[in-house]
C-alpha cells in the first residue's frame, strides 16, 4: 500500500507539440576551446534557452547537448526553433565559432507524468516524457543537417496556416517538401518537410541515416538503378532523359505559373520594384513557361475582394494560381548573405503551398543582381522540364534586353504598374524617366509607344516607336517581334497582318500577339482567322478580355453570326468597356431592331464623337435623312475641333448625310474636302505618317464618292497623287478600294464587263462590302439579272459587315448601310 502510494500518477494521453534540438559538434567544440570558454558558452547558452522558453511559452523536459521542450501549438514550437537556430548562430559568429543545430518538430499525443520530490533530488526529471511522438521527433532531428528544421506531415500544415502569426518575418519564411521517408520502428511513410530564413535554412535534402531513409519506388531504388543503368549502356540509348532534370511539380510546356511579390530582405528599396519586374523580364523569355500577367493577378485580387495593393505572398499567390488554372507560384527573394548579395526563388505547389524547388544565386554587390536573376530563372526553367539549348536559344542577358540602372528599372517598373491602372499621364512621366535615365531602355521606348497610341496620339507614338526601332537590340526575341509588327504597319503595311500572325503562331499564349493578330486579321477583312485568334486570346489567364471579345463579336458580325456577336459584346460591356455599346447597337440595327438599337445609342456619352458615326449610319438605314444630317454633323464639328485623322474622315458620313437628303452639290463639297485634306496629310508625312494608310483610304473613299455622284475629277487626282507610293498603294485595303473606283469608272463608261472582270480577282472570302456593291451595279448595268440579284442578297446577309468594316475608322460605314438598302427586287 505505501509503495503504490509513490508511484507516479500517468496523465491521460495529450495531444502536444514536441521540439527536439542538438547543439551540432558539442564535443569537439568543447575540445577545441577548452573547459572554461565552453562553461561560458554554454552559461550565454542556458540563457537563450530561457529567454526563448518564456517568449514562445515552452517546457523544458530534458537537456544535456540539446533540448525537448513541449508547447501547447505548433507555431510555438516553430518559433523557438527558428529563433534559436539563428540566435545560435549569432552567438557563434560574435565568438568566431560555428554554432549550428538541428531541430525536428512533430505533433503527436504523449504520457506525462511527474516524478516524486525524493527522486528529483537524486537526479530525475521533474516531468517525464514518453510516447510515439517523442523517437518520431527524434528520428526528425537526428537526420536534420546542420542549421535545419525539419518537420513532421502532421506539423507542417498546423504550423504553415498560422505563420502569419510570425509577423513580417512569416511572410518570408522558405518552405520546402523532402518527400516520403521510412524511420526505423515505424510501419508507414512518412512526408518530411522543411522550414527556415532564407540565407540560414540549408533547403536541401537531409542524408539517409541507419534510422531513417526516403522512401523510394522500387525503380529508384540502388539495385534496380543498377539494373537499369546497365540496360542504357547496353542499348546506347536514352542518356539524355536519364540525366536531364525532372520538375518536382507536374509542369508542361506552356503551362502558366503566378511569380509572387519579391521580398526584399537587403533594405535597399531601389530593389523593391525593379528587381521583381527584371525577374519576369527574364522569365517572360520563355516559349515554354507561360507568366500570369500582374495586372490579371490584380484583377483576381479584386474578385477575391482584396486591396489591388495587397502583398502577393505565399498564401494569397497560391490562391490566385488556383483561381486562374496556374501550376506553380514562383516566391523569388533578394538578401544580403555573408557580404553577398543572394537572389533566390523558391517554386510552390499552389494546392498545398509547399516548396518543391528552389535556386540561389549569390553576387558580390547590388550591380550583380541582374545576372544572378538570369542565372536563377534559367536553373527553374530548366528544372520544370525546358531543354537547356532553348533556354539559351530564346534569351538574352537582363542588362542587354533591360538596362543596367537599376533606378531607370525602376522608373519602368513603377510606369507598367501605372499603365496597367490606366494612369496613362503618371505611367508617360515615369517611362520618361526611365529613358532618361538610360536612352537605349527600349522597353520604356515601347512603353511610351503604348501610352500615346492609348491617347491616340498617333504622331508621338510613332516618335517613341522609331527611337524603339534605334536599339532594337536591346529587345527580347519576343518583344522584337512585336516591335517589327508595328513598324511594319507604317513601312511595310502589305506585311503587317503578317507580322502579328507570326508572333502569335510563336507565342500562342502571349496575350498582346493574340490580340494584335485578331485586330489585324478583322482589318484585313480576315473575320474567321479574326474570331480564332480572338478566341484563342480568352483564356483564364487574360488581363483584358473585355478588348478581345469586342473584336470577337465585331468579327461574327461581319460573318451574320449575330446572336454570337450580341452575346460577345455584352460580356465586354459587363466588364466595362463602353465602346461595345455602339457595336450591340448596330447588331440589332443588322436585323432591323430599330428600336433596341438607339436604347443601347442612348447610352454612348455625346461627348464621344465616334458615337455619331453609327447614330448616323442607323439613321441613315431608316431613311431618316435629315436626322442622319444632324448626327454627321454633330459627330464631324467634334472630330474637327479634335483634329488629326477623323477631322477628314468625319467628312464622308456627312457627304453621304447630304446626299441621300438630295443636296448633292454639298455632298460633292465634303467628299472634295476628304480628298484635299487626306492627299495634303500624305504629302506633308511623305507617305510615311502614322495614319498614312487611313489617309489613302480616305482619299479614295471621297473619291469613289464623289465619281457616284458624277464628278470623276477627285478619283483621277487621288489616283495619280498614290500610284506614285508603290508601299502605300499596294497595302491590300487601298489595291482593292481603287480596283472598286477603276471599275465603276469602267461601268460609267459602259464597259460592265470589264468592271466584272476588274472586280472577281477580289473575291477570296475577304473582300470589302464596296467591291460587291460596285459587282451589283456592273451585273446589274450588263443586264444579268440573276448575277446582279445574288449580289444584292450577299449585301442583304452581311448587313452587319456594312456596319463593322474597319478602314479608315469606319469612314466607309455611312455609304456601306446606304448600300445595304440594295435588295434583290430592286435589281
Amino acid at each position: 500500500m505505501n509503495e503504490m502510494t509513490h508511484r507516479p500518477s500517468i496523465e491521460a494521453p495529450q495531444l502536444r507539440t514536441l521540439l527536439l534540438t542538438d547543439l551540432c559538434d558539442s564535443t569537439t567544440l568543447v575540445e577545441r576551446i577548452g573547459d572554461v570558454q565552453a562553461a561560458t558558452l554554454f552559461r550565454d547558452h542556458d540563457r537563450l534557452v530561457l529567454d526563448l522558453q518564456q517568449r514562445w511559452r515552452g517546457r523544458l523536459i530534458d537537456r544535456s547537448d540539446g533540448l525537448l521542450l513541449l508547447f501547447e501549438r505548433p507555431i510555438d514550437g516553430l518559433g523557438f526553433a527558428l529563433d534559436y537556430v539563428r540566435e545560435l548562430r549569432e552567438m557563434g559568429d560574435a565568438r568566431r565559432l560555428e554554432l549550428r543545430a538541428r531541430a525536428g518538430l512533430h505533433v503527436g499525443e504523449v504520457l506525462t507524468w511527474r516524478n516524486s520530490d525524493e527522486a528529483v533530488q537524486v537526479g530525475a526529471k521533474p516531468l517525464e516524457v514518453e510516447g510515439l511522438a517523442k523517437p518520431m521527433a527524434a528520428r526528425l532531428m537526428a537526420m536534420a543537417r546542420p542549421g535545419q528544421i525539419l518537420l513532421s506531415a502532421v506539423a507542417e500544415p498546423l504550423a504553415h496556416r498560422a505563420a502569419r502569426e510570425l509577423g513580417e518575418r512569416g511572410q518570408h519564411l522558405l518552405w520546402k517538401s523532402h518527400g516520403r521517408w521510412r524511420f526505423k520502428g515505424v510501419p508507414d511513410g512518412q512526408q518530411i518537410y522543411e522550414v527556415g530564413e532564407p540565407g540560414i535554412a540549408p533547403l536541401r535534402m537531409p542524408p539517409n541515416t541507419p534510422k531513417a531513409w526516403r522512401d523510394l519506388p522500387l525503380w529508384r531504388r540502388p539495385a534496380a538503378l543498377a539494373a537499369e543503368a546497365a540496360i542504357i549502356a547496353g542499348i546506347g540509348v536514352g542518356v539524355w532523359f536519364a540525366t536531364r532534370p525532372a520538375p518536382a511539380i507536374a509542369f508542361n510546356q506552356r503551362d502558366w505559373v503566378v511569380v509572387a511579390d519579391l521580398r526584399n530582405l537587403t533594405g535597399q528599396s531601389v530593389l523593391d520594384d525593379s528587381l521583381e519586374q527584371a525577374f519576369r523580364i527574364s522569365l517572360e523569355q520563355s516559349r515554354y513557361v507561360n507568366v500570369l500577367s500582374d495586372l490579371k493577378a490584380r484583377d483576381t485580387l479584386a474578385r477575391m475582394q482584396l486591396k489591388p495593393d495587397t502583398i502577393l505572398d505565399r498564401a494569397i499567390a497560391s490562391e490566385i494560381a488556383l483561381r486562374d488554372g496556374a501550376r506553380a507560384v514562383i516566391l523569388p527573394t533578394v538578401a544580403e548573405v555573408g557580404g553577398k548579395v543572394r537572389v533566390s526563388a523558391e517554386i510552390i505547389d499552389p494546392h498545398s503551398q509547399t516548396t518543391v524547388l528552389s535556386e540561389a544565386a549569390d553576387g558580390p554587390d547590388l550591380s550583380s543582381a541582374l545576372e544572378s536573376i538570369d542565372t536563377v530563372t534559367a536553373r527553374l526553367r530548366e528544372k520544370l522540364g525546358e531543354t537547356v539549348k532553348t533556354i539559351e536559344r530564346d534569351s538574352k542577358p537582363l542588362p542587354q534586353v533591360t538596362t543596367s540602372n537599376l533606378d531607370a528599372l525602376r522608373a519602368y517598373a513603377l510606369a507598367q504598374g501605372l499603365y496597367a491602372k490606366r494612369d496613362f499621364a503618371q505611367a508617360l512621366e515615369l517611362y520618361k524617366q526611365a529613358t532618361d535615365l538610360d536612352p537605349q531602355f527600349a522597353l520604356s521606348w515601347i512603353g511610351q509607344m503604348r501610352v500615346h497610341n492609348a491617347y491616340v496620339d498617333a504622331p508621338a507614338g510613332v516618335a517613341a516607336l522609331r527611337r524603339a526601332q534605334e536599339v532594337r537590340s536591346r529587345l527580347a526575341p519576343r518583344e522584337a517581334m512585336y516591335l517589327d509588327a508595328w513598324v511594319a504597319r507604317f513601312d511595310e503595311p502589305a506585311r503587317a497582318t503578317d507580322k502579328w500572325l507570326n508572333l502569335a503562331k510563336l507565342y500562342p499564349d502571349h496575350e498582346a500577339a493574340q490580340s494584335n493578330a485578331a485586330i489585324w486579321t478583322f482589318t484585313d477583312n480576315r473575320f474567321n482567322e479574326a474570331i480564332q485568334f480572338a478566341t484563342a486570346a480568352l483564356v483564364p489567364q487574360n488581363a483584358t478580355p473585355s478588348i478581345d471579345y469586342d473584336t470577337l463579336g465585331r468579327a461574327q458580325l461581319a460573318v451574320g453570326d449575330l446572336p454570337a456577336a450580341a452575346k460577345a459584346f455584352d460580356h465586354a460591356i459587363s466588364r466595362g468597356y463602353e465602346s461595345s455599346l455602339r457595336r450591340r447597337a448596330v447588331v440589332d440595327a443588322s436585323r432591323r431592331d430599330f428600336a433596341s438599337a438607339w436604347n443601347y445609342l442612348a447610352k454612348v456619352p455625346l461627348d464621344d464623337r465616334h458615337g455619331f458615326l453609327e447614330r448616323t449610319s442607323v439613321a441613315i438605314d431608316q431613311g431618316k435623312w435629315d436626322q442622319a444630317r444632324q448626327y454627321a454633323s454633330a459627330g464631324f464639328t467634334l472630330a474637327k475641333k479634335a483634329g488629326g485623322l477623323d477631322s477628314r474622315s468625319f467628312l464622308l458620313p456627312l457627304a453621304v448625310a447630304e446626299w441621300g437628303s438630295g443636296n448633292t452639290e454639298a455632298a460633292l463639297a465634303h467628299a472634295r474636302a476628304a480628298a484635299d485634306q487626306a492627299l495634303a496629310a500624305l504629302k506633308a508625312g511623305a507617305g510615311v505618317t502614322p495614319d498614312a494608310q487611313d489617309d489613302a483610304e480616305v482619299a479614295v473613299a471621297a473619291g469613289l464618292i464623289a465619281l457616284r455622284l458624277g464628278d470623276g475629277r477627285v478619283a483621277d487626282r487621288v489616283e495619280a497623287e498614290l500610284s506614285s507610293d508603290e508601299a502605300l498603294a499596294s497595302a491590300p485595303s487601298v489595291a482593292e478600294f481603287r480596283s472598286v473606283v477603276k471599275a465603276q469608272k469602267l461601268r460609267i463608261a459602259g464597259k460592265p464587263r470589264d468592271a466584272i472582270n476588274e472586280l472577281l480577282p477580289h473575291l477570296n472570302g475577304r473582300e470589302r462590302y464596296q467591291t460587291r456593291v460596285a459587282l451589283y451595279h456592273a451585273y446589274r448595268d450588263a443586264g444579268d439579272v440573276d448575277a446582279a440579284q445574288e449580289q444584292a442578297k450577299w449585301l442583304q446577309a452581311r448587313r452587319g459587315q456594312a456596319y463593322v468594316e474597319l478602314e479608315c475608322s469606319n469612314c466607309l460605314q455611312a455609304l456601306n448601310v446606304m448600300d445595304s438598302r440594295i435588295t434583290p427586287a430592286s435589281a
